[in-house]
């Protein structure tokens, strides 16, 4: 079986959000002059060499939306490379690194550039995660309402399977 590897790293420095130097540059722009950088290390890898920009964003919306990695592959001169947005919020990278390798290990290419994009600063005020659905309305009430305190009292018995009940009878 192919064994994957990570050849070259890149990554912009950490801004702070809402200020700082970082605040004016789009996710997009940054991401792609990013992707451009790693390229630059690996002057052996053609850009119609990479099969994908797998790129993950944990706020997929306004200047991070419209399918980001496929707008990154274009910016940064990948012109063939597919793009796919992965969303897992906070581990949304760390899940592209595991598809590229997965893909790489499946046959499915040799090349693919895993990334992720935050841009805190940049959001757009109500453009994500602005209407959810009513059914999850009642828990988010029941949460608000324990972590302002008067939770009731809580007891071991309450709430937890025996873990000695065979199996069959639960």
């Amino acid at each position: 079986m192919t064994e994957a590897v990570i050849v070259a790293t890149a990554r912009s420095p950490i801004g702070r959000a809402n200020k700082g130097s970082l605040v004016d540059l789009r996710p997009d722009d940054m991401s792609a002059q990013i992707v451009r950088a790693l390229m630059a290390k690996v002057p052996q890898v053609k850009p119609d060499e990479v099969e994908d920009l797998i790129m993950g964003c944990g706020q997929p919306a306004g200047e991070a939306g419209f399918n980001i990695a496929r707008v990154v592959a274009v910016l940064s001169g990948l012109d063939n490379a597919a793009g796919v947005t992965v969303n897992r919020y906070c581990s949304s990278s760390l899940q592209t690194i595991r598809m590229a390798a997965h893909a790489i290990k499946a046959g499915e290419g040799d090349c693919f550039v895993a990334a992720g994009v935050e841009t805190v600063s940049r959001y757009a005020s109500g453009a994500s995660d602005t209407a959810p659905n009513p059914v999850f309305k009642k828990p988010g009430e029941r949460t608000k309402a324990r972590a302002a305190g008067g939770q009731p009292t809580w007891t071991p018995q309450q709430g937890i399977a025996d873990m000695y009940i065979a199996m069959g009878q639960t």
